[in-house]
Formats: C-alpha cells, sequence, structure tokens
C-alpha cells in the first residue's frame, strides 16, 4: 500500500471533524464552557460532563499551582533560585489540558508548565532544584510522561512529534502534547515539527498558550491572523479556546487528544489567556505593557471563575475553601524548607554525564578543574 492510499484509508476510516473546525474553514469562535462570572454553558462540539467531585478537585488543582507558583517567585526574589518563571494567570490552561491526558500519554512542557508537571505528579521540589542549580530536573521523564523541560525555545515540539511518530510505528493508542507560548509559534522549529506532524499524521497535539506577550514583544507583531489559523496551512484542524476556563481547556484538550490518538493526526489548541506576571523574575512588565490591561485580565482570573460557580451551584462550602487553603499554605511551607534544605551539588557531577562512555576529553578538562579548585585556599571546590 502506498503511503498516499494508507493516508487515504486512515481519513476514511476516522471520526468526523466539528465542521468549524475543518482545515481552511472559517474562523470558529473562542471556546468556553464557563464565563468569567461562573456560569456554565454549553458547545455544541465540546460538551463536557463533571461531578461536584470533580470541579472541587480541579479547583484544588488551581489553588495549590498557585500557591506553588507564588512561593517559587518569593525564593527566587530572597535569592534561594537563580530564576523563576511564573505561570500566574495560566493556571487553568495547564490544569485543564493536564487532567485530559490519560497515563500513557506523554507530554513535552517548556519551562513554565508547572501546572502540568503538577498533573502528571512531579513533585514541586524538583521543579526547584533545576532553578536553583542543584539537578537538570530531578524527576524520570518515562517514570511521569512529562519530558524534562526545555529552554531552547521552540525546540521541544519536534521532540514530541518525533516521540509521536514512534507511537505510531508501535501501534499504541497514545498521544503526545507539545507546549509552547505565542512567542515560539514564530521559531522554525515549530513549524517544521508542524510539517512533520501533518505529513506523518503523527498522533500530537500542539498546546500553544498564548499570553498575549512574548516576553516584550505583543502577539500582534508576530502574527497576522489568530495563531489556530495557522493549523490550517499545515493541513490539520486549529481550535481556539478560552485559556482561562478550565473546563473548557480540559473538554477541548480530552478531544483534541482523543483525535490524535485515533489516526486522525494532530491538532493546534490556541489557549487564548494572559500572562498575570513577568515573563520571568529577571523582567519588569511595567516597561512594556499598561496597568489597565493587566487590571481588565483580572477579571476573567480562572480561580475566581471556577470558585464562583462552586458557590452559585451549591457545589462547596466555606469548609472545603479553608480546607484547600490550609492545604495551600502546608505545600508553600513543604516548598520553602525543602528549597533551603537543599544540599549543593559536588562541581565535578557536570562532568560524570557528558557521555555515556569515558571521553578522554572529558577526563582531561574534570583534571584541569580540579587543579583550579585546589589553588584555593583549602583546596575547597566553588
Amino acid at each position: 500500500m502506498t503511503v498516499k492510499s494508507t493516508a487515504r484509508a486512515r481519513k476514511k476510516a476516522a471520526p468526523s471533524v466539528p465542521d468549524n473546525l475543518q482545515a481552511g474553514s472559517a474562523a470558529p469562535e473562542l471556546v468556553q464552557l464557563l464565563t468569567p462570572e461562573g456560569d456554565r454553558v454549553e458547545h455544541p462540539d465540546f460538551p463536557l460532563t463533571t461531578t461536584p467531585e470533580e470541579l472541587r478537585a480541579l479547583y484544588r488543582d488551581l489553588v495549590l499551582v498557585r500557591r506553588f507558583d507564588a512561593e517559587a517567585t518569593s525564593l527566587q526574589r530572597q535569592g534561594e533560585l537563580g530564576l523563576w518563571a511564573s505561570l500566574l494567570g495560566q493556571e487553568a490552561a495547564q490544569v485543564g489540558s493536564g487532567r485530559a491526558m490519560r497515563p500513557g500519554d506523554y507530554a513535552f512542557p517548556t519551562y513554565r508548565e508547572h501546572g502540568v508537571a503538577w498533573c502528571r505528579d512531579v513533585d514541586p521540589l524538583n521543579l526547584l532544584g533545576m532553578f536553583r542549580g542543584v539537578n537538570h530536573g530531578g524527576w524520570d521523564p518515562n517514570e511521569k510522561n512529562f519530558h524534562l523541560y526545555t529552554i531552547v525555545i521552540g525546540s521541544q515540539t519536534l521532540h514530541a512529534t518525533g516521540y509521536a511518530m514512534g507511537i505510531t510505528k508501535d501501534g499504541a493508542d497514545d498521544a503526545v502534547i507539545a507546549y509552547f507560548g505565542d512567542g515560539a509559534s514564530s521559531q522554525g522549529d515549530v513549524n517544521e515539527a508542524f510539517t512533520f506532524a501533518s505529513v506523518y499524521n503523527s498522533p500530537v497535539v500542539f498546546f500553544c498558550q498564548n499570553n498575549q506577550w512574548a516576553i516584550s514583544e505583543p502577539t500582534t507583531v508576530q502574527t497576522r491572523i489568530p495563531l489556530y489559523r495557522r493549523a490550517a496551512g499545515f493541513g490539520f484542524p486549529g481550535v481556539r479556546v478560552d485559556g482561562n476556563d478550565v473546563l473548557a481547556c480540559l473538554a477541548v484538550t480530552r478531544w483534541a487528544l482523543d483525535h490524535a490518538r485515533t489516526g486522525q493526526g494532530p491538532v493546534l489548541i490556541e489557549a487564548f489567556t494572559y500572562r498575570m506576571g513577568a515573563h520571568t523574575t529577571s523582567d519588569d512588565p511595567t516597561r512594556y505593557r499598561l496597568n489597565e490591561e493587566t487590571e481588565a485580565w483580572k477579571a476573567k482570573d480562572p480561580i475566581l471563575r471556577l470558585k464562583a460557580h462552586l458557590e452559585k451551584e451549591g457545589l462547596a462550602d466555606e469548609a472545603f475553601f479553608a480546607e484547600v487553603e490550609a492545604e495551600s499554605e502546608k505545600l508553600g511551607l513543604r516548598v520553602r524548607e525543602g528549597v533551603r534544605s537543599m544540599p549543593d551539588p559536588d562541581p565535578t557531577l557536570i562532568f560524570d554525564h557528558v557521555y555515556s562512555e569515558p571521553h578522554t576529553l572529558v577526563d582531561e578538562e574534570r583534571a584541569e578543574y580540579l587543579d583550579y579548585a585546589a589553588s584555593f585556599e583549602g583546596g575547597e571546590h566553588h
């Protein structure tokens, strides 16, 4: 069977895609299931049924992820971390998409997906170890199905596409999700990943968190069309979702992952959200954006809207909210104490895993470093 005939057979056997998401179709409206006021609305293409327990669990996720992020920011300001990339304002996009994944699905993050890491059971202290400079990640990617953080902008989309191509060859029914930001959408790696994923019909979901600002540049200077519409040029569906609506992000990502895992190929999700804080702790957003803009987005806060929904529907009481708040304080304390007690690594460890086998040049460099360290008083490593 030829490549073309195989592709035709897959397309014929695959379930249909909603009309307004077909490649090249008119732009769909932003998918929303929970309004900023906390009212539940329906969407014809993305139905979602949730129990009160599931809604309360999502609220807990959002609150704990934000608390961890706030603690990490404080730790950096106090000199305990070298850098931190906050997710403030993007909790719903990450928790919603993270909870949509099955255990066998694999996520490829950037350096800001702390909420997705939480959903994949990565210990928050392992995330902070990298930003403190004591490890290169600290978790086993294959145990968590959550790849190590990628600092190079956009390169993880190629890694995700390659992994997805491997899933197809293995005959598995898992899917892959690749996270990136609106700024990364301008990178060649991302567009190359789109091409390969489309041509090979790979089971990968590209999840773009459009937080409106690529460091100091707004999205408007990077694209003349909404980002999700770029998918049409590569031949697969794109959809824009309210990135501050955890229920919409859950429903759309669940649909997209199922679309991918059933042989229908990739999907691009644009989660339309907002970065409430700085790009990283080395950034000052007041230099390039107006305070009025940030204030307007506070009214769309993902945690407040879910809390409003729980209160309106009588699905949670004050005791529940107090319990979650108390748990968040315990998490903050554990993170703070854990970071401060992290032991400094042996500086020579940097030479140990450059190559899988011993290497003459690395051995020489290690010896040179040891001689240099010994030249200081006491011969201690610094």
